[in-house]
């Protein structure tokens, strides 16, 4: 994923296994819907966050099914320390 002013550093060590780019995320609900673990949620009015991350699998389907592209599962055994995006998608992230 690209670096832009837009986004945050989201740190991979913290066990955060899926990255939501709050500025590309609508809100369409499609993530929430497709996840077999009810990992993510959406508050009332709000962007998908990470509400559950110790009951990620990282199946990948939230990934696969966001049609802005604004998800990225992160590999388990992944060893950057930071990529771009957000932990979780807060409304407010800046």
């Amino acid at each position: 994923m690209q670096k832009s002013g837009n986004t945050c550093r989201a740190m991979v060590e913290n066990g955060r296994p899926v990255i939501i780019n709050d500025k590309w995320c609508k809100g369409c609900d499609i993530c929430v819907s497709f996840c077999p673990k009810n990992v993510l949620e959406r508050p009332e009015g709000g962007k998908a966050r990470v509400a559950r991350a110790e009951d990620c699998t990282r199946c990948g389907i939230c990934e696969i099914m966001c049609p802005d592209l604004a998800i990225q599962v992160v590999p388990a055994n992944d060893k950057k320390k930071e990529i771009s995006g957000t932990q979780g998608g807060s409304v407010d992230a800046k």
